[in-house]
């Protein structure tokens, strides 16, 4: 045991072990989902969050250990975040095709993301940086991160609110949207990546290709909407 505890304490001090760890993470919880017929409940991210919380919490190593190790994968957030233009490019002449109600979906969507979680929190009782850090709840890590600190939350909570979301919505979206009859898949796909990012995004392409894509268009403007929208609405707010 002894042996085991100071081989251990030998790896951790390399900071490449966490990002082997995360990537082994995922692989375990992709290769889960995938036998478990890719329910929606099977959520690779989630599964994934959940093995490297019960490794952290067996080996009493600090989060910040842990992110020093596998920031490269939070470095990778950033040209992720640039590569959402590349959805609407490829599909440009679609999106000129209802470029109308995708604005008005687009536009519905940020400020019910934003509203929403700021009415419900406020009647909970919850006040002050807590409370700032719901705004930008619905839009991309990066994206979120940096409106949370402009707008006076905790980037740190609202990195925890934003897969928590992005992980709810990509459970529920697709049994939701199958319950309202909702057919057409650019509207599906566009209505998940609006409410649930990166995570929900993924789990569209694995339904539909053209949902994946119209998601990470939803995600990409949405973005850019509540970058400009929650600042706003706090202002005006609070």
């Amino acid at each position: 045991m002894s042996d085991a505890v100071a081989l251990w304490s030998y790896l951790a001090r390399d900071p490449l072990l966490w990002l082997t760890l995360t990537l082994a993470a995922y692989v375990i919880a992709d290769r889960t989902s995938e036998a478990l017929g890719r329910h929606a409940l099977a959520n690779p991210v989630l599964i994934s969050v959940i093995l490297l919380a019960v490794i952290l919490k067996v080996t009493a190593t600090p989060y910040t250990d842990y992110f020093n190790g596998a920031k490269f994968v939070h470095f990778m957030l950033g040209p992720a975040t640039v590569g959402l233009a590349l959805p609407l490019y490829f599909n440009l002449s679609r999106v000129k095709e209802s470029l109308l109600p995708m604005a008005a979906a687009l536009l519905a969507g940020s400020l019910t993301a934003i509203l929403s979680a700021l009415g419900i929190a406020w009647a909970l009782g919850v006040r002050g940086e807590a409370l700032l850090s719901l705004a930008p709840k619905s839009a991309t890590a990066p994206v979120a991160l940096g409106v949370s600190e402009a707008i006076g939350g905790q980037p740190g909570l609202t990195a925890v609110l934003v897969i928590l979301t992005g992980i709810t919505g990509a459970i529920v979206a697709t049994p939701m949207l199958n319950l309202l009859g909702v057919t057409d898949y650019r509207a599906r796909g566009f209505a998940v990546g609006v409410a649930a990012h990166g995570i929900g995004t993924a789990q569209a392409f694995r339904v539909n290709e053209t949902a994946g894509a119209f998601s990470g268009i939803g995600m990409g403007l949405n973005a850019l909407l509540t970058a400009l929208l929650a600042p706003l609405v706090v202002g005006l707010l609070f």
